[in-house]
């Protein structure tokens, strides 16, 4: 059957069962536990995660979501965690000790992620959408919170945090200033944790908002965008691709809603702004983005790949190019595949650079390690060929490697929390 084809009746009764056996899963909890089943596990130490193989037994009455309390190999009380045996995943670990998280220490936990963002950072003087919270970068693991205007835009990774995801946004809300809230789970989480769940959103929460960033105005979808609608991450990055950008020629790839272009025209003064995308529905934001800001960027609906080749076969190059594309590794079984896209993009990308511009070549996936990225960088540049070159390759610099703003803290016991790479390259012939 091809890809367009209709679901077959096997299909149709898996997911109503799916549906059945998910029912009261997504019951939602409160804050104040009352119950603590115990986990037995095979380690010693503990990092945010523990797999289904190092658990050794549970609880005959732990249930999916549970908080549990996690008794070690010597059969001593290590911490508390979120329990799913649907889940690979099988323990999110809270906190470590022999205090059990109620109210009082969830409250705790999101005051002191606030208090980095307003007190340590400052954010709300250049910007009103910024990271709240950090999922394990804020020891809240499987949490992904934005401010996002006068919306917290949510986005959960775990059954147990999706179960007390609304008393959550309860508190929050307060500390941070916001009246909404929406709350999406993706597609991908479902089949991980074993659970099905529709977006939420609270009472009146509005389908578009208009934040500010660096002087800039965006819209964003908060009902259809990508994650959780708006990648505060690069808002730092788009910052400072505009100081390479005075009287040059861009190219952003993979531009999504136009932030980069937007900051390259508008606070970089470029001479030519030309952004591509093959999501139309975010082209459609893109433009409302450019006029917001009056900034006259050309906006291309075109798959990124077809239109690199296409300027590969023109001859054509640009001072700047930016190439930010989506999660191309998900999992470790698309590491291999995934290297290979991430190689095929930044080959065609650095052909289009003229001699003596920029790359700004970007990755999301956080298994693909900075050092694995800056050697794939210069793997790309050892075959890369520009029209027209009698050179089978081109030299690079690299003049910065960074990351996610500050309200995207990285916990030194989980490097998944420090997954985007921005590489700022100089390419030469």
């Amino acid at each position: 059957m091809g890809r367009g084809g209709k679901k077959g009746a096997a299909d149709v009764q898996q997911k109503k069962t799916s549906q059945q056996t998910t029912k009261g899963l997504l019951n939602a909890r409160g804050l104040e536990e009352e119950r603590w089943p115990t986990v037995s596990v095979k380690a010693s130490v503990f990092r945010p995660f523990l797999f289904r193989k190092m658990i050794d037994r549970a609880d005959a009455d732990a249930q999916a979501g549970d908080l549990v309390a996690v008794l070690d190999r010597d059969g001593k009380l290590a911490g508390y965690g979120l329990y799913n045996p649907r889940s690979e995943i099988v323990l999110r670990m809270l906190c470590f000790g022999k205090q059990p998280p109620q109210e009082a220490f969830w409250k705790q936990r999101l005051e002191q992620a606030v208090q980095l963002r307003h007190t340590l950072l400052n954010l709300p003087l250049t910007t009103n959408a910024y990271r709240v919270i950090h999922a394990e970068g804020d020891w809240l693991p499987g949490l992904v919170v934005d401010r996002l205007g006068d919306v917290l835009s949510a986005e959960v990774f775990s059954l147990g945090v999706y179960q007390r995801v609304q008393a959550l946004l309860g508190l929050l809300a307060p500390l941070v200033g916001t009246s909404h809230w929406l709350v999406r789970v993706d597609q991908q989480i479902h089949g991980q944790e074993g659970f099905l769940a529709e977006p939420q959103t609270s009472e009146g929460c509005p389908s578009h908002t208009i934040i500010e960033e660096n002087g800039l105005r965006f819209q964003v979808d908060l009902a259809g965008g990508h994650k959780t609608g708006f990648f505060c991450d690069q808002r730092d990055n788009r910052r400072r691709l505009a100081e390479f950008c005075p009287g040059r020629t861009v190219l952003d790839l993979c531009s999504y809603t136009g932030g980069f272009a937007v900051a390259a025209k508008k606070l970089g003064q470029a001479e030519e702004v030309t952004a591509v995308d093959l999501d139309e529905e975010a082209v459609a934001v893109a433009r409302q983005n450019g006029k917001l800001n009056d900034a006259a960027v050309r906006w291309v609906h075109a798959d990124a790949f077809a239109y690199m080749r296409d300027m590969q076969r023109a001859g054509k190059q640009f001072d700047v190019v930016v190439l930010d594309p989506p999660k191309l590794i998900r999992n470790r079984y698309e590491m291999d595949i995934g290297r290979r896209k991430y190689h095929d993009f930044n080959r065609l990308a650095l052909s289009l650079v003229r001699s003596g511009g920029i790359l700004l070549t970007c990755s999301c996936s956080g298994l693909l390690s900075a050092a694995e990225f800056q050697e794939m960088i210069q793997a790309s540049a050892r075959h890369c060929q520009p029209e027209g070159s009698p050179r089978p390759s081109r030299n690079v610099q690299m003049l910065a490697m960074t990351g996610a703003g500050g309200d995207h803290p990285v916990a030194t016991d989980c490097p998944e929390t420090s997954y985007l790479k921005a590489a700022g390259v100089r390419v030469g012939d």
